[in-house]
């Protein structure tokens, strides 16, 4: 999604819409991507492969308030979870940075100053447990905390 993220736009339909029963459908398998939709509370979580029968049984448990997640996302969401300590302009950052951003700009882009930016890139590298840029930005990909086709 170019202009926005999936949890943002989850966020909106909330904000605009607080009974909706949100489903996502998704091909991403990306650990913390997965973590990061599961906390902003979608009531369904498909895979695009998900069998439509598997889909067919499971809307009325969501209709009725309850919550599914496809059972191939499971491992995949704990992995993510452990990751997703990281704060909305931490992630900021971090997609800024993988989109070769430099400290300057991405201050400029997100109203704060030089410095700011360097401590939430301190920050990232002391929770991923990185020493250098290239290893928060294979870190970043290994864990799904980015969106690769959003770069």
């Amino acid at each position: 999604m170019p202009l926005a993220s999936g949890a943002e736009i989850i966020h909106d339909i909330r904000r605009w819409s607080p009974d909706s029963r949100i489903i996502v459908f998704t091909g991403i398998n990306a650990p913390g991507l997965l973590a990061t939709i599961v906390e902003s509370g979608v009531e369904g979580l498909f895979s695009k492969g998900s069998p439509v029968d598997q889909m067919r049984e499971k809307l009325p448990l969501i209709s009725q308030g309850g919550r599914y997640v496809a059972s191939e996302f499971l491992e995949l969401i704990q992995q993510g979870q452990q990751v997703s300590a990281l704060t909305d302009r931490e992630l900021q950052v971090l997609n800024m940075i993988v989109a070769g951003k430099i400290n300057k700009e991405i201050a400029e882009a997100l109203f704060i100053s030089p410095k700011t930016v360097d401590k939430h890139r301190t920050s990232l590298m002391s929770k991923l447990e990185v020493h250098s840029v290239a290893q928060l930005l294979a870190r970043a990909l290994k864990d799904g905390l980015i969106d690769v086709n959003g770069v």
